[in-house]
């Protein structure tokens, strides 16, 4: 048997997947739409969206299986997403990578085996859309269209979840975004006694910039200030923005006097972009932080950051 290789971008693959937030949820009726369509399109008796997470190929829709995921070593989907095109199988024992697998061997017993992979936006493939029989077979040249048709719908699906948890605008998790990847920072921070702050952070003068300047000139702004909070946090730091003009930030591993100095680097950067661009106006911010204690909920962490951050931003003024 041959265990399928490692993409070379397998670790911004893995990155590109685990932001979708999607692994380990329920069954959707849109992804179940489209294995029961293959399931019946091709006469097969297991279709799947399978994604190819780090140990495991996880089953976001699963017809005619009971399991919801296998080894990654032992799985088709692995050598399916090594390629841009479908992965077929005709007959898995004649096949010598995968004549003596265990899905061959035992139960599902895989004769057939065709895999579509889903490409995400920037490349990367995150699984497959994947059918199966019992018996070997071929596709056509028809089917194989059909077959990418539906392979394609998939790929907007996935696509649809990163736009429910991403700011179009700054590209960072928006305020749904934020709080699911936040609320599983936290989990890990309390079960392996790591200290977290989060900050809540407010453009000043923000208003002004859109009424002087033009609304246009408003979301450069925006941008701009994402940008810089992206280049001062660590990849280990859940950003998002939460509102209009509000951003918030999980830094792990990080207590009060840490979040002081990120905001120096940040104030210092925002300086230098603006004295090297020679900008109309200095971004300017006001930010709250509240240390992380057990029980705290993302929810309330937000709540209590942003009173303090007003607080602050009341005494500038």
């Amino acid at each position: 048997m041959k265990t399928p290789d490692t993409p070379e971008n397998e670790e911004s693959r893995l990155a590109c997947l685990r932001s979708l937030n999607i692994l380990d949820t329920a069954s959707e009726e849109r992804f179940d739409r489209l294995t029961r369509l293959a399931k019946r399109l091709f006469d097969v008796p297991i279709a799947l969206v399978s994604l190819v997470d780090e140990n495991r190929q996880w089953f976001k829709s699963c017809m005619g299986l009971s399991a919801t995921e296998t080894s990654r070593e032992i799985s088709f989907c692995g050598h399916a997403i090594l390629g841009n095109d479908v992965f077929v199988i005709p007959d898995a024992l004649e096949d010598s990578r995968f004549s003596d697998n265990p899905l061959v061997l035992s139960d599902p017993h895989i004769r057939f085996y065709a895999g579509c992979p889903l490409t995400h936006i920037s490349g990367h493939k995150l699984g497959t859309l994947c059918i199966i029989d019992r018996r070997p077979r071929q596709l056509s040249a028809q089917d194989i269209e059909d077959f990418k048709d539906l392979a394609a719908m998939a790929e907007r699906e996935l696509a649809a979840i990163e736009l429910a948890t991403l700011d179009e605008l700054t590209q960072l998790s928006n305020k749904r975004g934020f709080e699911v990847l936040a609320s599983k920072a936290l989990n890990y921070c309390c079960r392996m006694k790591v200290s977290a702050t989060l900050m809540f952070l407010d453009l000043d003068h923000f208003k002004q910039i859109n009424d002087t300047s033009g609304h246009k000139e408003g979301d450069q702004a925006l941008k701009t200030f994402a940008m810089h909070m992206q280049k001062v946090c660590r990849d280990s730091d859940v950003m998002g923005r939460v509102g209009g003009d509000e951003f918030a930030v999980l830094l792990v591993d990080t207590d009060v006097q840490g979040t002081q100095k990120l905001v120096s680097r940040l104030e210092e950067s925002l300086l230098h972009e603006y004295q090297e661009n020679s900008r109309e106006y200095l971004i300017e911010f006001s930010s709250g932080c509240i240390e992380v204690t057990d029980g705290s909920t993302i929810e309330e962490l937000l709540e209590q950051a942003d009173k303090r951050m007003y607080l602050n931003k009341s005494k500038q003024r």
